[in-house]
């Protein structure tokens, strides 16, 4: 750490002296750091480069084979086995769940990616339908306000913003802000309100989830010619606390700054969404301690799937069928192990897919011309011994945000925990999306940061809160690093011809993955798992 970081933490020059000792415990503190797909990545490159895998030491024959564990796949399998097809097998990939992934301190659950899922819109009806089947909608899914398991609803207080060194309720900065950007805030939001109920030519709401329930009128197609910042300003928006939101909401969402992202994107992060319950509030979240592995480790078991560890190396067809040649690694090691199935469900993010599914080109996917762009994340685990001391404005929130970038705030994982006093331990989990850097070097700035890098842009939204005394409280760190988080849906992404045919490919092998709408939800997730699972079962 640099001597900037040093007084960020300690507060400044005064407090240094006192807490110096806090200080060097902080230093010697080494983070458990995580590269979730690293080793397989760089395996499949030397096998690029000339290296050779030993012969299968296995060959296992079933009827659908679903080459990853993430959202997508474990959909498809769900869908399966309700629909009565349970001679399947399921090789996880590098890391079981991907993107829905979380870890455990002792009996304390954090997330290592996604951490919360709003309210399924009247549109999304295949999540009503999951959400039913696993617990969490207990009464009348398919009507206007459904009812859900009261804990999975995100209780109060929600979410908190510290802006010009105060807390504020809520994530919009309101306090001390001038009533000309106000004005401003409230005109933004009646067009959200607008564009939410409109409808293109063909009937369709212009923003909804599934994306592919979207309207196609072409009215529309120029919001996915320009960037959500070009929009803004081109409508006249100027406050600068709104820009900073909605760019904050971007960062979020997709992963990259909304100078970035596509304004068809931008604005669909608010005007798809609107989902009702009968008792929560509009717009309420759902969320668990360990974020959306919760729900993975429901989906995995109401399928029943059979689920070996293992990634694919490649996957091709053969007579009738597929051929899935998988591979594990044991220290360094690999053992492989050959799959034949009658349909295969490559449920790969398709930066993978294009190196193992062969002659991808012949489904009309030229990886040159349609990949996506892949924003990367940080997400760390501060295991708290003791909750660090609070400023007055408002209370620990659920979601905690810091008025910077390129930080996205930190979760509390014992939030829901509905006990009068505090627990005595709980774990901070800690957001950063690189999008003060190009892709290329947030990655290589991931492969070559040290421990205390790491440590020290993961606790900055923490140390903006709290100063040297958050370093006290803090008992280990986790941190994982996602090179390739999520596709960032850029100017152009919505006219993807390369998305278009492998959403549409229908043979021996089918695609599942958020990927195929050009950006990373569970909602888009699910839904291709579930046409992939239709598609195999014809």
């Amino acid at each position: 750490m640099d001597r900037r970081t040093f007084l960020a933490l300690a507060g400044g020059a005064g407090a240094a002296a006192a807490s110096a000792g806090l200080f060097r415990q902080w230093l010697e503190m080494t983070p458990a750091v995580h590269y979730p797909g690293r080793a397989e990545g760089h395996f499949l490159r030397d096998l690029r480069d000339g290296g050779k895998l030993p012969a299968p030491s296995q060959v296992i024959d079933t009827d659908i084979v679903i080459l990853g564990s993430g959202i997508a796949g474990l959909t498809a399998a769900w869908k399966l086995e309700r629909e009565g097809q349970r001679k399947v097998l399921m090789i996880d990939g590098p890391q079981p769940f991907g993107n829905a992934a979380g870890g455990k301190f002792g009996e304390l659950a954090y997330p290592t990616g996604g951490y919360y899922l709003p309210l399924a819109s009247a549109e999304s009806l295949h999540v009503r339908e999951i959400l039913f089947d696993l617990g969490v909608i207990t009464r009348d899914p398919y009507g206007d306000k459904p009812y859900y398991d009261e804990r999975a609803i995100l209780h109060g207080p929600a979410e908190r913003l510290l802006f010009k060194g105060r807390w504020q309720e809520g994530l919009i900065p309101a306090d001390g802000v001038s009533a000309l950007e106000l004005a401003e805030h409230a005109r933004f939001f009646a067009e959200v309100e607008r564009l939410r109920t409109l409808r293109g030519g063909d009937g369709q709401r212009v923003f909804a989830f599934p994306s592919a329930s979207s309207s196609r009128d072409p009215a529309f197609d120029a919001l996915d010619r320009i960037t959500f910042k070009d929009w803004l300003e081109h409508q006249g928006y100027r406050s600068p606390t709104l820009h900073w939101y909605l760019n904050y909401c971007c960062r979020d969402d997709y992963g990259s700054r909304y100078d970035k992202v596509s304004a068809w994107a931008g604005l669909h992060y608010f005007a798809s969404r609107g989902g009702q319950a009968a008792n929560a509030g509009n717009g309420a979240w759902l969320t668990w301690p360990g974020g959306m592995q919760a729900l993975a480790d429901k989906l995995a078991a109401a399928s029943g799937v059979r689920r070996r560890p293992g990634s694919a190396v490649s996957l091709k067809r053969s007579g009738d069928g597929v051929e899935a040649l998988c591979f594990t690694l044991d220290g360094g090691v690999a053992r492989t192990t050959l799959v034949r199935a009658r349909k295969a469900i490559c449920a790969m993010p398709l930066y993978v897919a294009a190196r193992v599914v062969e002659n991808i080109g012949a489904y009309g996917f030229d990886a040159k011309r349609h990949m996506p762009s892949y924003a990367p994340w940080l997400v760390a685990n501060f295991l708290m011994k003791d909750f660090p001391r609070e400023l007055p404005q408002a209370p620990l929130s659920w979601d905690n945000v810091v008025y910077q970038e390129p930080g996205l705030g930190y979760v509390v994982s014992t939030h829901q925990d509905i006990r009068v006093a505090p627990p005595d331990k709980t774990v901070f989990s800690s957001y950063v999306a690189l999008s003060d850097r190009t892709p290329e070097a947030a990655r290589k700035w991931m492969m070559g940061a040290g421990p205390g890098e790491l440590v020290a842009l993961a606790s900055a939204d923490l140390t903006s809160a709290y100063g040297w005394k958050f370093a006290a409280c803090v008992e280990r760190v986790e941190i994982t690093l996602r090179g390739h988080a999520m596709a960032a849906p850029l100017p152009g992404f919505r006219s993807n011809a390369g998305l278009k045919a492998l959403r549409d490919a229908d043979g021996p092998i089918v695609f599942a993955h958020a990927d195929l709408s050009g950006f990373s939800v569970f909602e888009e997730a699910a839904w291709w798992g579930v046409q992939a699972a239709l598609k195999v079962l014809k």
